[in-house]
């Protein structure tokens, strides 16, 4: 089991990714979940800030989440709808956030993460893997990097989708999302010091995903791996 947490537009997909596909196990996205419940949240009516948690909760116990492997790395489906692209509206990210905070919708999606890695073991990355999903996990990896190299790789992310925004606009809602996921109570972002900290600032990703894959593979601990000095 691999372990990988941090925040937003740190490269956390792109790396577990193509790590799991490197050590030949499954690629687990943790967020893409909360992102569905997100967006059953908002098809549903509702609007943020989010004031009906009960109702959120039962969205979560009887919705059905589908993760399946394709070319383009992972579908995500919610009631056998394929959301893989409509999760990822910049919306839908704040949307996320808003829902991850209820302890009733985490305690059912962090049930369902356990079962899938518990099934096939796997790479897993979000923002609570490595502190409560998987605390036992072996490799616990926090990926970061500037927020303004962030917030610059998102932009570029949704441009690529047809969503040009503001980089001024995605740095202001990257920050607050930031800011929402460290503060939560239940199972804020965070880390302890069994994590290796990995920042990708300036970095390539396949480099970070060797080093990645080294320290998996021989079972060590990174001193460090951080952006070129």
């Amino acid at each position: 089991m691999v372990a990988i947490d941090g925040p937003s537009g740190a490269g956390k997909s792109t790396v577990a990714r193509a790590l799991a596909a490197r050590l030949g196990i499954p690629y687990i996205d943790t967020g893409a979940m909360y992102r569905a419940v997100g967006l059953a949240a908002r098809d549903a009516g509702m609007r943020l800030p989010l004031v009906e948690p009960d109702r959120i909760v039962a969205l979560a116990e009887a919705g059905r989440i589908g993760l399946e492997p394709s070319a383009g790395g992972l579908r995500v489906f919610w009631n056998g709808r394929d959301v893989s692209d409509a999760i990822r509206e910049p919306e839908i990210s704040l949307y996320a956030s808003a829902v991850s905070a209820i302890s009733g919708v985490r305690r059912r999606l962090v049930a369902e993460q356990q079962r899938l890695g518990r099934e096939k073991g796997g790479v897993l990355e979000g923002r609570d893997i490595g502190t409560r999903v998987f605390p036992e996990s072996p490799h616990k990896f926090f990926l970061t990097a500037s927020p303004e190299v962030r917030a610059q790789r998102r932009a570029r992310e949704l441009a690529g989708r047809g969503d040009p925004r503001p980089y001024e606009e995605v740095l202001a809602e990257m920050t607050r999302r930031d800011r929402d996921d460290s503060t939560r109570a239940d199972s804020p972002l965070t880390l302890d010091d069994r994590y290796q900290l990995v920042d990708s600032t300036g970095r390539e990703v396949s480099d970070v995903v060797s080093e990645l894959e080294t320290a998996v593979r021989q079972g060590r601990k990174l001193t460090r791996v951080g952006p070129p000095t």
